[in-house]
């Protein structure tokens, strides 16, 4: 499955269209835009599958900072800053990655 099985391929480009400049990328605005906060919780977790690059069961660091090239092979990657940020708004138990359950809070958040 990819993710424009579950998400719309021109709301993915509206999306990444919106944080296209340095240290523009804002999650919920880009869960919206790209239509990820209407989906179904199984949904979510499905694109968090995706997402997670490795398949360790949790998005890292590492793998978030190229959230936006999962998207789309092209898109930049984010910055240190926003990687930061990302992470902090999701990682609620401290473990310095984002479980499934943690991915699904933020995106319905």
């Amino acid at each position: 499955m990819s993710i424009t099985d579950i998400l719309s391929p021109s709301d993915i480009a509206a999306a990444l269209r919106d944080c296209q400049g340095k240290d523009s990328f804002n999650h919920k605005k880009f869960f919206q835009i790209s239509g990820m906060s209407k989906k179904s919780g199984s949904q979510v977790k499905e694109i968090f599958r995706i997402l997670d690059n490795d398949q360790s069961g949790f998005i890292e660091e590492d793998e978030l900072k190229f959230f936006l090239q999962r998207f789309e092979s092209g898109a930049r990657v984010l910055t240190a800053a926003e990687t930061k940020t990302f992470l902090a708004a999701a990682d609620h138990d401290g473990d310095g990655k984002i479980g499934a359950e943690e991915f699904q809070e933020m995106v319905h958040s």
